[in-house]
C-alpha cells in the first residue's frame, strides 16, 4: 500500500515482481494513474480513487509553490494528504479484506498498521527513506542537514507526529468501526516502536548507512528497482543518442514548476553554453526543448536512459536519485522539495555531483558551471562507477522476501 507520485509507487512493481517469483500473490495498491507500472510484472492491481497529479494542479497544491522552506513544504503537503486521506480509506480497507500479510509505505503506515490490527494481519513497513529519528542527521524530509545531535533526533520525532497528525481525522472512525479501542495518535506510535515492528528500507547502505542509534527492527539492505520488463528505448531516442556524443538528461520526474517554460529555456541555454546535448523529459512539471540538439521524451525507464548519459540533472528524488547512482553517471542534483534536499546532500558527500544546484536558484550560469564540472572532470565518473558496482552486488528484495515469508507462515 502506497500513496504520492510516480516515484513512491514504482520501486514496489520492482519488490512485488519478486515476492510474485517467490510463489507470493502480490498487490500493489495505489493510485489508478500507476496501474500501466505492474503491467508483466505478475503483480496484481488495486486503484486507490486520489489522482495525485489533479491534486498538484490544484489550488491546494499549487500552494506548495509558495512556501521557500522545508518546513513550510512540509506543512502544506501534510495538510493536503490530511485532506484526502478519507477518500481512500475504504479502498484501502477492501484490498486488506482480501490480504494476508499488508506491506505499507511510510506515506500511509498509520492508517495501514490500524488496517491490519483491526483485521488481524501481520504487516511491515517498506520505506523509501531513512524517516526514524536519528542523531546522525536532521529529518530527510526537511531537506536533511545536521543541526547537531540532540536537535536531529526531536526534530525527527517532531516529523513523525506531524505525519501521525495526517491521520488524526480517519483513524479514531477506523479504530471503533474495527472494533478496536480508541487510541490517540502518539500512542499508537509508541506502540508500533515498543514492538519493533519491522520496517525495511529500500536504499543502499552504501549511500546511506544504517543509523547506529536506529532500534532493532529498522534494516537498510538494498534498493528495489523498478520493474522494466523487456523494455526497450522508444526509436526516436536511440537515433538521438546514436547522432552525436552521449548527452545529458534533465528531468524533474513528479515535480511541478511554477513556469515551466521559463524553467526549459534556462535549461538549454545552459547546455548549450556547456556544450552539450540535452534530453529533456517533460514530467509532471511540462519541461520541453526544440532544436537538433535537444530531444523531449515522456516516460522513459531510466535504467535504459541513463547509462548512456554523460551526467543527469535531475530534482533528486529517492527513485531518481537511485536510478542515477545505479546508471554510474555523474549527477546534478536540482531539489525542489522534501527529501530532495537530503539525498541531493547525499550526491555531493559521495563524490558523484559537483554541486547542489537548487530550483529556487537554477541560472544559466550556476547549472553550466556545474554541468561543466561534472562532464569533463572524469573524477565524479569514476566515483560513480566505483559506486553503482557496490550497489549492483546488492539485493534489497531478500531481505525483505525472508520477513514476508515468516510473516506469512
Amino acid at each position: 500500500m502506497t500513496a504520492g507520485s510516480r516515484g513512491d509507487a514504482a520501486p514496489y512493481t520492482g519488490l512485488g515482481h519478486r515476492l510474485a517469483l517467490a510463489g507470493h500473490q502480490v498487490t500493489l495498491v495505489t493510485h489508478g494513474r500507476f496501474a500501466p507500472l505492474v503491467a508483466g510484472s505478475g503483480v496484481r492491481f488495486h486503484a486507490l480513487p486520489v489522482d495525485p497529479l489533479a491534486e498538484l494542479r490544484s489550488s491546494r497544491g499549487r500552494g506548495l509553490h509558495r512556501s521557500a522552506s522545508g518546513a513550510g513544504k512540509l506543512v502544506r503537503v501534510l495538510e493536503l494528504a490530511r485532506h484526502l486521506v478519507g477518500r481512500m480509506t475504504e479502498d484501502l480497507l477492501d484490498a486488506a479484506r482480501d490480504s494476508e500479510v499488508l506491506l505499507l509505505s511510510a506515506s500511509l503506515a498509520p492508517l495501514g498498521h490500524t488496517i491490519a490490527e483491526g483485521l488481524r494481519l501481520p504487516s511491515l513497513g517498506v520505506y523509501l527513506q531513512p524517516l526514524a529519528a536519528t542523531r546522525e542527521f536532521a529529518p530527510p524530509v526537511l531537506g536533511g542537514g545536521a543541526w547537531g545531535g540532540p536537535v536531529n533526533r526531536l526534530a525527527g520525532q517532531g516529523v513523525s507526529l506531524a505525519v501521525e497528525h495526517v491521520f488524526s481525522g480517519a483513524v479514531p472512525a477506523l479504530r471503533e468501526r474495527l472494533g478496536l479501542p480508541p487510541l490517540p495518535a502518539v500512542a499508537a506510535r509508541r506502540a508500533r516502536e515498543r514492538r519493533r515492528w519491522p520496517v525495511h528500507h529500500g536504499f543502499s547502505p552504501l549511500v546511506v548507512p544504517r543509523p547506529a542509534d536506529w532500534r532493532a527492527g529498522l534494516e537498510v539492505g538494498g534498493y528495489w528497482w523498478p520493474y522494466d520488463g523487456e523494455g526497450r528505448l522508444p526509436d526516436e531516442v536511440e537515433e538521438f543518442l546514436d547522432a552525436g556524443p552521449p548527452p545529458v538528461f534533465v528531468g524533474l520526474g513528479s515535480a511541478t514548476v511554477p513556469d515551466a517554460g521559463r524553467l526549459s529555456a534556462r535549461v538549454v541555454a545552459a547546455l548549450r553554453r556547456a556544450g552539450l546535448r540535452g534530453v529533456i523529459q517533460r514530467g509532471w512539471g511540462g519541461l520541453a526543448a526544440d532544436g537538433d540538439d535537444m530531444l523531449t521524451v515522456g516516460e522513459v525507464p531510466h535504467s535504459l536512459l541513463f547509462p548512456r548519459m554523460a551526467a543527469v540533472v535531475h530534482h533528486a528524488g529517492a527513485g531518481t536519485t537511485a536510478a542515477g547512482l545505479r546508471a554510474g553517471v555523474p549527477a546534478v542534483p536540482v531539489p525542489v522539495q522534501f527529501d530532495a534536499g537530503f539525498w541531493s546532500a547525499r550526491l555531493v558527500a559521495l563524490g558523484v555531483a559537483p554541486a547542489v544546484v537548487p530550483l529556487r536558484r537554477l541560472t544559466v550560469d550556476a547549472l553550466a558551471a556545474a554541468l561543466v564540472r561534472a562532464t569533463r572532470d572524469p573524477a565524479y565518473r569514476r566515483r560513480a562507477e566505483i559506486l553503482a558496482a557496490g550497489i549492483r552486488r546488492e539485493d534489497g528484495t531478500a531481505p525483505v522476501l525472508t520477513t514476508v515469508d515468516g510473516l506469512a507462515g
